[in-house]
């Protein structure tokens, strides 16, 4: 058990970000329910897993109106998987009359009639409807041992709809492997989404966190995988999402996306109650700022 004297050094050395201005709202719309379980989720999403639940409109509805008062300018909406949510569409059309929205998914459940009813959706908003697709790997070979057989081709599947209703989604490819991350792979995987449609392909990286899932797979954070405050200027933090969004869960509000799981990354209940700055004493925070991960652009 640490020492008093311990906690309190601990607590010194190690870095804060302030929040900046609340710009971004994220909502664990889909609880940790998935349609996967891949072997890499850093919030060990499944089909079992209830950590945390669904969430309905109308507890989004008063995280909206909450964040409107205090300035918030776009949404992200993220799970397990959203589109599980049976009103994620209604969520959907409630949101953009207040701001932009983005959708992460999985893209296993985007037919090609919810495609249509989304774009629609697009359409008839003054605000933008993004998305974003994930895999692990630019082919089947590297994607489904992690996502399960087969659904590389799924995938495919749900982003040749999206762009058959007009949408081109952005696509997140988290390199597990070291071999993913090859140009003649990238480029291969360029060519097969200019076959699907995609005039102007939109790629995400992005590095692995080592918890949840991913820390049985691939192990855990190593001790040294901290940040220090003698080695992190406060300047040069200011990329990391924690000093401009939150993330609402159906269990109250977190620091971020990453931390969901983690009981030192709630903050409160209210938007009004995590406005302080948050202590970046969690290594996932050490791969945020060593990999310039923003979970936003």
């Amino acid at each position: 058990m640490p020492t008093e004297t311990s906690t309190a050094t601990k607590a010194a050395n190690t870095p804060r970000v302030a929040l900046s201005s609340l710009d971004t709202l994220w909502f664990q719309v889909g609880g940790t329910l998935c349609n996967l379980a891949c072997t890499h989720c850093f919030v060990s999403c499944s089909p079992t897993n209830h950590t945390h639940e669904m969430m309905s409109l109308a507890e989004i509805e008063a995280y909206l109106v909450e964040g409107a008062a205090l300035g918030v300018k776009e949404h992200y909406f993220t799970g397990g998987e959203p589109f599980l949510n049976p009103e994620m569409e209604e969520i959907l059309k409630r949101t953009l009359e207040l701001g932009p929205a983005t959708v992460l998914t999985n893209g296993l459940l985007l037919d090609s009639e919810r495609c249509q009813r989304l774009a629609a959706l697009a359409q008839t908003s003054e605000y933008s409807l993004d998305f974003r697709v994930s895999m692990d790997g630019y082919d089947a070979a590297t994607n489904d041992p992690i996502r399960g057989q087969g659904t590389f081709e799924r995938i495919l599947g749900g982003i040749s709809n999206l762009v058959a209703a007009g949408l081109n989604p952005v696509i997140t490819v988290t390199e597990v492997r070291d071999d993913n991350g090859s140009n003649a792979g990238k480029q291969r995987f360029f060519e097969l989404l200019g076959e699907l449609g995609v005039a102007k392909p939109r790629l995400k990286v992005l590095p692995i966190f080592q918890i949840g899932a991913e820390a049985e797979r691939g192990g855990a954070y190593q001790s040294w995988q901290r940040l220090r405050q003698e080695d992190v200027p406060v300047d040069a933090l200011d990329h990391l999402q924690c000093g401009s969004s939150r993330m609402v869960t159906d269990q109250g509000i977190w620091v971020c996306p990453i931390l969901v799981n983690e009981p030192e990354g709630r903050m409160g209940e209210r938007l009004a109650d995590t406005l302080g700055s948050f202590p970046l004493h969690h290594p996932a925070c050490w791969t945020c700022h060593v990999y310039g991960v923003s979970c936003r652009t």
